[in-house]
């Protein structure tokens, strides 16, 4: 493992004091802002997007909710109810990105600040959705164009945070990043805000391979099922298999399902998330996208030893169908979010199976130009706490 990657272990008995980040919390709605320290000022947008909290002003941070239900007998938690989100205020099409990510469409120069527009604006509702009707704690970043990070709307990619009861020891992961300007959007403002929160007994520390062209890109790369300790991974330039498996080993997990994914041209994913979903209860995973007989009975030989599966076609996979995610709502019941392009191109019949396996509902909001002009859908927007 030390080949590839580094890893520090400490114990952080005090929350971390923020000396680069601005820190706003609003009473009673459960979202935590913080932006970064720039020369820039705050685009019009932003201040648009978040002129509810700045309205009521910076009351510092208030300690968060952890709300943690009962699971199974030895099982982890699959799904979380605290997330962490970066506000789109300087998003764009990243071109590097694109190489591989075919599910991205390019926009014109004179399109930009429109584009931007609609971005902030879907955000926004995705993550008044997740506050206001399914009752989770959002901690709210932003970003701004000196920085260099158009991609930074999909913070799932770069860490990932893992609890007690599903591994031994609280880890915080960070990972390496395929786009140099992906890179950039490990920051240590928001690294500390995590081992503030979460108090992580662990850190692995996995980007130092960037060096060596191999690469994990996070939650992206990997879809877990937490629950049981098994990580899948579509092997792509994105996701090398033999760092998944030194993550498996050092991370505490069971095993690795590797496997090949296409989509309808033939060419290969970028990304396991695109592919499939995991829930408490439910997963769903686009098998045509499997070509190898072996590797899809494999796949699915997993998948439902512990839940229901829904498998979906090339052309649902290509409307995000894969790329949606379960969490908690204030009641601890297991939901589905993603976007409306995902939800209308679901079948009534797996709408049906979707709505047996999650007590909490099935919840959407449009996303479209996030999807298009970024190649990420609801799930990607999203990285989750615990």
């Amino acid at each position: 493992m030390s080949s590839v990657t580094a890893m520090r272990t400490s114990v952080l008995a005090a929350r971390t004091v923020l000396s680069c980040s601005q820190a706003v919390s609003l009473a009673g709605t459960e979202v935590t802002l913080l932006q970064q320290n720039t020369t820039s000022p705050p685009t019009k947008s932003l201040l648009g997007y978040c002129s509810e909290l700045v309205a009521k002003g910076g009351q510092g941070l208030v300690p968060g909710h952890r709300l943690r239900y009962a699971t199974a007998s030895g099982r982890g938690q699959q799904s979380t109810n605290e997330v962490l989100m970066v506000a789109p205020t300087a998003f764009e099409y990243n071109s590097s990105a694109a190489v591989d990510n075919h599910f991205m469409t390019a926009v014109g120069e004179d399109e930009k600040s429109l584009v931007r527009e609609a971005v902030v604006r879907e955000h926004e509702g995705l993550r008044n959705m997740l506050k206001d009707q399914l009752g989770l704690k959002v901690h709210l970043f932003d970003h701004s164009e000196a920085h260099g990070t158009p991609d930074a709307v999909f913070p799932n990619n770069w860490f990932s945070t893992h609890g007690g009861g599903e591994v031994d020891k609280s880890t915080l992961v960070t990972y390496p990043m395929k786009s140099e300007s992906r890179r950039r959007e490990r920051r240590e403002d928001i690294l500390s805000y995590l081992r503030g929160l979460g108090g992580y007994e662990k850190e692995l520390v996995m980007e130092e391979s960037e060096g060596k062209g191999i690469f994990l890109e996070g939650t992206g790369a990997l879809v877990l099922d937490r629950a049981n300790k098994v990580a899948y991974a579509v092997i792509s330039e994105r996701c090398d298999r033999d760092l998944a498996e030194a993550w498996v080993k050092e991370v505490g997990y069971d095993r690795l399902v590797a496997f090949h994914s296409y989509d309808g041209e033939g060419q290969p994913v970028y990304h396991t998330n695109v592919v499939m979903a995991i829930g408490t209860s439910v997963a769903v995973v686009c098998t045509d996208s499997v070509t190898d007989a072996g590797e899809r009975a494999f796949l699915l030989d997993n998948l439902r030893a512990h839940r229901a599966v829904v498998e979906i076609s090339h052309d649902q996979m290509s409307r995000f169908c894969g790329n949606v995610l379960e969490v908690m709502n204030a009641k601890g019941l297991p939901c589905f979010v993603m976007s409306t392009q995902a939800y209308d191109a679901f079948t009534d019949d797996q709408k049906a199976v979707l709505r047996a396996n999650l007590e909490g509902g099935v919840h959407h909001v449009p996303l479209d130009t996030i999807e298009k002009i970024g190649g990420g859908g609801v799930r990607c927007t999203i990285a989750e706490i615990f």
